[in-house]
């Protein structure tokens, strides 16, 4: 037995059969950068490399009551949340985080990898007045910032507006994800002060499926570390850069990234 207690980091997401995004990118990823995972299970999907077959939300007491289990008994350093499917249980989630005194890092999750629907459409305003508002930091890509504002960023220089926007629903910061824009990736992020741009090398390698919930869960452990947001955010990049560099095809679609590269 040890004394040494490693920070506790809590994951609020779906569940995705296939290994590569959700709660298992979640645990991998947390366990890859040496803090002690937990997991609260919003929805249950049938997903593989080539989509998502479908996806079963739990019943909003079911989320509740992992979620008083695990904060009434051991508490945390960090939560991350990832899939949260439908209005009542995104008002179920921010309720909750809105009493923890810890980071919170907000993936807002609305389409998976392949395109498919994850947020039921009239879950969006609940997102942007319920939960935004917890988030110490929100990391949409760029079809989510459009989704919560309406701004559509087509080049860099959009990023900042489309930020901006953002932090209108009460993050206190935002970290845009500009990897879909053409020419070397670069996110944007700002509490609206200070701004912080990352950048990284394009890989060419199509097995990226879980890159987002990878790279929140990235920020919310460094932050449980004890980083601040600007240097958890940007030790996070270079984490999930490297999983991207060696993610490995599995199935007949696309494949993971590689969580574990660092020990490989």
């Amino acid at each position: 037995m040890t004394d040494s207690i490693p920070p506790r980091v809590l994951t609020v997401a779906g569940s995705d059969s296939g290994g590569g995004a959700g709660i298992q990118a979640d645990l991998k990823t947390m366990l890859a950068l040496g803090v002690h995972g937990m997991s609260v299970i919003s929805a249950v999907t049938a997903q593989n490399s080539l989509g998502v077959q479908g996806y079963w939300e739990l019943p909003p007491e079911a989320v509740r009551a992992q979620l008083d289990s695990v904060l009434g008994d051991i508490g945390v350093q960090a939560v991350k949340t990832g899939m949260l499917a439908s209005p009542v249980l995104v008002e179920t989630v921010a309720e909750v985080l809105a009493g923890v005194d810890a980071p919170v890092v907000v993936d807002p999750v609305g389409v998976s990898k392949h395109g498919d629907a994850l947020l039921a459409p009239e879950a969006v305003e609940t997102v942007r007045t319920r939960l935004l508002p917890t988030a110490t930091v929100v990391t949409p890509n760029l079809w989510e910032v459009a989704q919560l504002t309406g701004v559509k960023v087509e080049e860099e220089g959009d990023m900042r507006r489309a930020a901006d926007a953002v932090l209108t629903m009460g993050p206190a910061w935002v970290l845009v994800k500009g990897g879909h824009l053409p020419g070397a990736p670069v996110d944007l992020l700002t509490d609206g002060v200070r701004e912080f741009r990352f950048t990284a090398e394009r890989h060419d390698n199509r097995h990226t499926h879980g890159t987002g919930c990878t790279l929140a869960s990235a920020i919310a452990s460094y932050l449980a570390l004890g980083e601040d947001v600007p240097g958890a955010v940007g030790r996070a990049k270079e984490y999930v850069t490297g999983a991207i560099a060696r993610g490995f095809p599995l199935g007949a679609g696309i494949g993971p990234v590689d969580h574990g590269w660092l020990w490989r």
